[in-house]
């Protein structure tokens, strides 16, 4: 079963892949694998497609889509985060994008809008400008409308459902990260783990995902240097039994990065990923109320 929003421009805004029937209480959600860049949003570039991809989280939906067969759904946008990001608060802007002026109630001080990374980006994960030229608001305020808004209240839809059956909700927030991006005398890690630094979700559940994931020989890293979004922090509240975890791939582990096509490790890391996916579903099932397993 598929949702999708309506649009005259990016069609469909969204997508969630469903199981015949949901028997986890875990949702899998991928915001930033949308390749849907529209021909009016590609002539208003200075930058080619290939280019604008670098921001992409290539192929990260597909590396979970396995996700389904678990019985649990995953949501995924189909607009690209380069054109609109749905990991930030809903009217994070640069006023200098704009020739016009924004509404009071728009955040142009915050710290993802100073490194030009809010709502509507100003650059690419390289650090490169995106438009030709300045953007309207009303521009703005259509893509948070009628993208950024039901792309959440689906969310919002999706978390509520779940744990309206199960009493409790977990949602795993799907990204990759430029293999670069490493610690500092560490290493490069392979996975980053962000709860938030302990704040988003059950301890135990970022314990077994680290866990798993280092079963498998992955050198795993805990909230550094991602910690989670405004997703995570949004979704998690596990004091309502609601929680939210981030998961960070390395795409050196799947991917050529300069090509930004998969290599011959995204068979087997989607593999690995079904395996550890799989175990933490179980493990998830394991803290239900007998209540909470719906019957047919």
């Amino acid at each position: 079963m598929t949702r999708e929003t309506k649009s005259d421009q990016i069609e469909p805004g969204f997508q969630i892949d469903a199981p015949r029937m949901q028997t986890s209480p875990v949702v899998f959600n991928s915001p930033h694998s949308g390749s849907d860049y529209g021909t009016e949003f590609q002539t208003s570039s200075r930058l080619d497609l290939h280019n604008l991809r670098r921001s992409e989280d290539c192929f990260v939906d597909e590396l979970f889509s396995t996700a389904t067969a678990l019985g649990a759904p995953l949501m995924k946008a189909r607009f690209p985060r380069a054109w609109l990001d749905v990991n930030r608060e809903p009217f994070e802007l640069d006023p200098n994008m704009f020739h016009d002026p924004l509404p009071a109630h728009v955040n142009t001080a915050s710290a993802r809008v100073a490194g030009g990374l809010g709502t509507i980006p100003r650059i690419v994960s390289e650090g490169e400008n995106i438009y030709l030229d300045t953007l309207s608001w009303s521009d703005a305020d259509r893509r948070i409308q009628h993208y950024y808004m039901p792309y959440h209240e689906a969310l919002r839809d999706l978390m509520a459902g779940t744990f309206n059956r199960f009493q409790t909700a977990i949602l795993v927030d799907c990204h990759s990260m430029p293999s670069v991006a490493g610690l500092s005398g560490s290493g490069r890690p392979d996975i980053v783990l962000g709860d938030r630094h302990g704040t988003s979700c059950s301890a135990w559940i970022v314990r077994h995902l680290e866990e798993q994931l280092r079963a498998h020989g992955l050198k795993v890293s805990r909230n550094r240097p991602y910690a989670g979004g405004f997703i995570t922090q949004k979704y998690g509240r596990p004091r309502e039994d609601v929680h939210a975890v981030q998961i960070e791939v390395n795409r050196g582990l799947y991917m050529n990065e300069t090509t930004l096509k998969k290599t011959r490790g995204f068979s087997r890391l989607q593999t690995l990923m079904l395996d550890v996916m799989s175990r933490f579903i179980a493990r998830a099932s394991e803290t239900l109320p007998p209540r909470s397993i719906a019957a047919e």
